[in-house]
């Protein structure tokens, strides 16, 4: 027996039907801010990812040499593809430009519970244009569409930051980033340690420290009373959020969910300029992406309830005559929208019930000599056990007011 390969999974229709519930959740919710799909190759150059991270990134990636010997990368997150698609053909493109995706993506590391080989990412851009506030708003908004309880917004400011520990160091903002003060203690003098130390732990009392840049603060301020005004009103300020990429700047945030434990973080994004390094002209975007896996993963740890698509009819006939009859209402059925199927098997009405009752079936149609003589069918209530027989020109509209 082969198995499937290691942090990867299989889904099940039932899973599937709840996946695209969420995920049609979330496309209609970027539609409404006026976001528009894209879609960008499964795999792209590795010089894309290691220009946007770093040469370190290639051990997490599936990174290979194809048969014309080019360095070619299974893409480990969508920001970089959508960037590189947008410097190759949509710079032309009014500003703001607005667009999301949804994806699969690819790391090479350790799997664990909310952590895959394989997994799912929904993101969203504005490119140009001043949209913190609102990418945050819509982040927001997707979750809460979905049912997704127990979420805090948490904001930051790089600006913020830098003035306080100056010019830093990647792996300094990184240790800042991961909450790692003993590490970064050994890494930045006592002054700058202290005040870092003061400048996290006052969030919101920020605004009152005057040795803060005040360009940076009325920036942040902002963007917090813009945010207001698109209804979102609890966040926290969280200034060690620190994103460790050098491209990134000014506002950054998380949404973490404590659901899910250590692996909490379902959401992140800022404002960046990865244009400018993939050859394109320097323009701001802020953006954000949602680990989609783990927003499933706590909409099943808090029971979330999802909808279920069962068929609304099982036609069982009876003989081979009853059978071509099945197969005619079945097809006028589907042809009018109604989600049905029809036993080509030939088992015995037993059988066929024990079958549509163990899918869930919501009624069974059922055709013998007397019905095909009368033109007629038996309509069976799988729920009560109540039968009738009606006209099979009446079948549809029972159907439907039935539903």
């Amino acid at each position: 027996m082969i198995q499937k390969p290691r942090g990867t999974r299989d889904f099940g229709p039932d899973e599937m039907l709840r996946r695209r519930q969420i995920e049609s959740i979330m496309r209609k919710t970027c539609r409404r801010f006026g976001y528009r799909e894209i879609a960008t190759p499964t795999f792209e150059l590795t010089e894309l990812f290691t220009k946007k991270s770093g040469e370190g990134i290639v051990n997490q990636m599936y990174a290979f040499k194809d048969k014309g010997e080019r360095s070619i990368a299974l893409r480990p997150e969508l920001t970089a593809p959508a960037i590189r698609f947008y410097v190759n053909e949509m710079q032309s493109l009014p500003k703001p430009l607005k667009l999301f995706y949804f994806g699969n993506c690819f790391r090479y590391e350790e799997p664990q519970k909310g952590r895959f080989r394989e997994f799912w990412q929904v993101g969203a851009e504005c490119i140009g244009g001043k949209g913190e506030a609102e990418v945050m708003a819509l982040a927001v908004k997707m979750l809460e569409n979905t049912g997704l309880k127990n979420f805090e917004l948490r904001i930051g400011h790089l600006g913020i930051l830098r003035s306080v520990i100056g010019d830093a160091d990647s792996s300094v903002m990184m240790l800042v980033d991961k909450k790692n003060f003993d590490e970064l203690k050994e890494k930045i003098d006592e002054e700058k340690y202290k005040k870092l130390m003061k400048t996290i732990y006052l969030k919101e009392e920020i605004f009152e420290d005057k040795e803060i840049d005040n360009e940076y603060l009325e920036e942040l301020k902002n963007v917090l009373e813009t945010l207001k005004l698109f209804g979102v009103k609890k966040y926290t300020v969280d200034l060690s959020i620190a994103r460790g990429l050098d491209y990134y700047s000014g506002i950054v945030f998380e949404i973490d969910c404590s659901d899910l434990g250590s692996e909490k973080q379902v959401c992140g994004g800022g404002t960046y300029n990865l244009s400018g390094l993939f050859g394109g002209e320097e323009i701001d975007s802020t953006g954000f992406a949602i680990g989609f896996d783990r927003v499933m993963l706590a909409l099943e740890k808090q029971g979330r309830v999802f909808d279920e698509e069962k068929l609304d009819a099982y036609i069982i006939p009876m003989g081979s005559k009853a059978r071509k009859k099945g197969i005619e209402i079945v097809t006028m059925l589907r042809e009018k929208g109604i989600r049905c199927d029809a036993d080509l098997t030939g088992r015995s009405v037993a059988k066929n019930m024990g079958y549509a009752n163990s899918i869930g079936v919501k009624r069974a149609v059922i055709i013998g000599e007397d019905e095909l003589k009368e033109k007629s069918v038996t309509l069976r209530d799988m729920k009560t056990g109540k039968q009738e027989k009606i006209p099979v020109k009446n079948l549809i509209k029972h159907l439907k007011e039935e539903k």
